[in-house]
């Protein structure tokens, strides 16, 4: 499995790679040896209307592939759980429910393939149970006449011409057993690819990730496979076990010997087991077991397993790894033309030939793809595409099953020497599969043959750590200060030699021509250590360097807001000024000076300002309007002003449209005796040192006791004075202009006026004009301006 991490070490995706699926357990295992866990799994977890569904009951002795080994149950294993868990996996990868029905369907049809049985009839076969066949055919979604012919007859094309050709009973109950092997490979195959295509990264983030990715290969192997019978999955799994102890000892211990010499380091050259003739023994072209296997798989049916130790000794007699009976007849306990033994690195392994023709060849008939191409499950059809091929097209021999475990086991460990490698060698330490026996014995042969002697001689002998200058120096620079933040007096070997020195570790240490040699894992854990401390102190550095830049980043920003907004108020600032111009742009040749005019809405850095430029425009209005008013009628406009806000609204008619003169007492048409009347004037003027008379007129004024008199009614800019109707003397000052708190007047068309004082002693008075004019507005007007004056 290929694992890709992104930059923060999160795995981001992956890619499986399947090599050897050991198909011979669907139909067969060995006494305390279990089939596929998917079959337990299937019988024991799911619920009984699955069951149900499927033609399946939960008795493992019913169903002939998965009750031969003996072992339908583990104590460690809870199939319940795991099934559970499995059909949770499928929903997480994004599994459809039709797929999952369909892949417990095609196990379900496996474990009832296992049961169909073959009786002779003359010279072809019948079905013992004809009712098996009707299960399978609808869990597969095929015809059960389809699946009948493909089980008891094949289909051969030859010179234009099709003929069917019956089996007898071995030659079905091959076809039926390479059929349940091929079902359940192809399941698995097309599982994989489902998963792949759920864990692989999509094209965009393969683009996003591919300058930041790193990928970790995870490679699980078992290990050496020896059975009481070893066929031909175990003489698989064993050459890869080979093929990855050559790159073992390829990398850990050719390379590191020939590293140093390499690199100018002396160096005693320590023998190891290279296991390359064992490789050969299996992989050589034209001479190997695998290309003996090919060549006697050409020669169908004129070749058995028996011959083919026969071509094996013959051609292999001379090899030192590989021995049979008839080779060393005195080796009791190799079957005569049946066994033959192969000395591994990790041991002689016994393997029994029977089987290893047909699983070589790997034979499936066409009738099979084709009869599950036709399959009304479109799951079940992708899986067998070949089953398209038309029955009269020929195509080329496909490669037999160990050639392509070879290519793959030639790829892999191509892919593997390109890497990084790290091992984790696991020991085996019984044969019970128990936690508490360690069989001593066992494990020092595993040790042995493991090649793990030689590797700790190697390292013992050799150094601990190994690193090109140019990494070590950048890696522990810190740590000096000869070489922090930079070193700058020489080459990286420089650098190093310097640092080195400079912490007394020069005795420990050997320099060669490109990297850097550490013999103690002391001195090491001492330069991390070392490291460590320094590594807070640089990362506070780094996060204050970083701060401020972050700040002084926000600060250029904050400052572009800011002349981005100030340039935007101006804008919108011109903006309004410019639509405000264009509305009010003839407006001193209005009649109302703009009065009617709509104010377009402000922007909101103007509102305030809208609100003073309003009344900038009110005031030049008003201007307008006052300006053609003589400056001598201005102080009887102020007086208009004031009547009009306090008597608007509240009384009809108060005298606006006439000229309001004020002193009425000093005309004569107004008043007969003005001379005296100006006399009195001038006594009061300069006793009380006035100004100016604002109103005078005649009046007549009730008392408390609701008795009138007539009076005369004298206003000037300091207080309020009663004159005698008559003499036109004074008879007393009512009030001053501070003690006025407020003056009523009557709604209707009567003269009547109140003016309250603070002292108690308010002044009703009713206002008589010879004229008749109204003069009540003329009053409050004169009293309310001067009095806010």
């Amino acid at each position: 499995m290929d694992i890709n991490f992104d930059f923060k070490g999160d795995p981001v995706g992956g890619n499986i790679s399947n090599y050897l699926l050991e198909k011979s357990r669907v139909i067969y295992q060995q006494p305390g040896e279990r089939n596929f866990h998917s079959f337990y799994q299937l019988l024991f977890g799911a619920s009984d209307s699955d069951l149900s569904k499927l033609r399946l009951k939960n008795k493992v002795d019913n169903y002939f592939y998965v009750n031969q080994g003996n072992a339908a149950s583990v104590r460690s294993i809870s199939d319940r759980s795991d099934y559970k868990a499995t059909q949770s996996a499928f929903r997480t990868l994004a599994f459809s429910d039709h797929e999952i029905d369909t892949i417990w369907r095609i196990v379900a049809a496996i474990l009832h393939l296992g049961n169909v049985k073959f009786r002779p009839d003359n010279e072809s076969v019948k079905l013992d149970d004809p009712g098996v066949l009707d299960t399978i055919s609808g869990l597969l979604s095929v015809t059960n006449q389809e699946l009948r012919r493909a089980l008891c007859e094949r289909v051969i094309a030859a010179k234009g011409e099709v003929m069917a050709k019956t089996h007898n009973e071995a030659q079905a109950n091959y076809g039926r057993d390479a059929f349940a092997k091929a079902v359940y490979d192809r399941l698995f195959s097309w599982i994989v690819q489902k998963v792949n295509r759920a864990i692989n990264l999509k094209d965009e983030e393969s683009s996003r990730y591919r300058q930041k990715t790193t990928v970790i290969g995870v490679l699980d192997i078992y290990g050496f496979e020896i059975f009481d019978v070893n066929s031909f999955e175990q003489f698989c799994i064993n050459y890869c076990n080979e093929k990855l102890q050559q790159l073992f000892i390829e990398l850990v211990l050719k390379q590191e010997q020939e590293e140093y010499q390499r690199e100018g380091i002396q160096w005693q050259n320590i023998d190891y087991f290279n296991n390359q003739i064992i490789c050969d023994l299996v992989e050589q072209s034209h001479k190997g077991i695998i290309a003996i296997l090919d060549e006697a798989c050409l020669n169908v049916g004129k070749v058995t397993d028996e011959m083919l130790v026969e071509a094996m000794d013959q051609k292999l007699a001379s090899h030192n790894h590989y021995s049979s009976r008839q080779l060393k007849p005195m080796e009791k306990d190799l079957k005569h033309k049946e066994d033959f033994r192969i000395s591994h690195y990790a041991g002689k392994v016994t393997y029994n030939i029977n089987g290893f023709l047909d699983k070589n060849r790997d034979a499936l008939f066409q009738d099979f793809k084709r009869l599950l191409y036709s399959s009304n499950n479109p799951t079940v059809k992708e899986m067998w595409p070949e089953g398209a091929m038309d029955i009269f097209q020929t195509t080329k021999r496909p490669l037999t099953a160990g050639t392509l475990f070879k290519n793959s086991m030639i790829a892999l460990v191509k892919n593997l020497a390109s890497k990084e490698p790290y091992y984790v060698r696991c020991i085996k330490p019984n044969e019970n599969k128990s936690p508490v026996q360690f069989d001593k014995e066992q494990v020092l042969h595993q040790v042995n043959y493991l090649g793990l002697i030689e590797n700790v001689r190697v390292r013992r002998a050799g150094f601990a750590y190994r690193q090109r200058y140019d990494l070590f120096l950048r890696r522990y620079k810190m740590i000096s200060q000869y070489t922090w933040p930079n070193f700058r007096s020489g080459n990286d070997k420089d650098g190093v030699k310097v640092l080195m020195d400079e912490q007394g570790y020069s005795d420990d240490v050997k320099y060669g021509k490109t990297k850097i040699f550490i013999r103690s894992p002391r001195t090491l854990f001492s330069l991390e250590q070392k490291r460590s401390r320094m590594i807070p102190g640089i990362v506070i550095l780094l996060q204050k360097q970083w701060r401020g830049a972050i700040c002084r980043r926000r600060y250029k920003k904050m400052k572009a807001a800011l002349t981005i907004m100030r340039v935007y108020r101006l804008y919108k600032m011109r903006s309004y000024f410019q639509a405000l111009q264009a509305i009010f742009l003839n407006v001193t040749s209005r009649r109302d000076f703009g009065k009617s005019l709509r104010w377009p809405n402000p922007p909101l850095v103007l509102r305030k300002g809208v609100k003073n430029l309003k009344a900038i425009h009110e005031r030049w209005r008003a201007w307008m309007i006052i300006k053609r008013i003589p400056q001598e009628d201005w102080p009887q406009v102020r007086y208009k002003v004031k009547a009009c806000d306090a008597l608007s609204n509240k009384r009809s008619y108060y005298g606006l449209s006439r000229r309001w003169e004020g002193n009425y007492l000093a005309l004569n048409n107004e008043n007969s005796d003005s001379v005296q009347y100006n006399h009195t004037i001038n006594n009061i003027k300069n006793k009380d040192k006035f100004k100016k008379v604002l109103f005078s007129s005649f009046i007549k004024k009730t008392n408390r006791f609701n008795k009138s008199a007539d009076r005369a009614l004298l206003v000037t800019d300091t207080g309020v004075y009663k004159l005698d109707a008559k003499k036109l003397n004074l008879m007393k000052r009512v009030l001053s202009i501070q003690e006025i708190t407020g003056v009523s007047c009557s709604p209707g068309t009567d003269q009547l006026i109140a003016i309250h004082s603070s002292l108690g002693n308010d002044l009703v008075v009713a206002l008589e004009p010879r004229d008749n004019q109204d003069r009540v507005g003329e009053l409050v007007g004169v009293i309310c301006h001067r009095y806010f004056e």
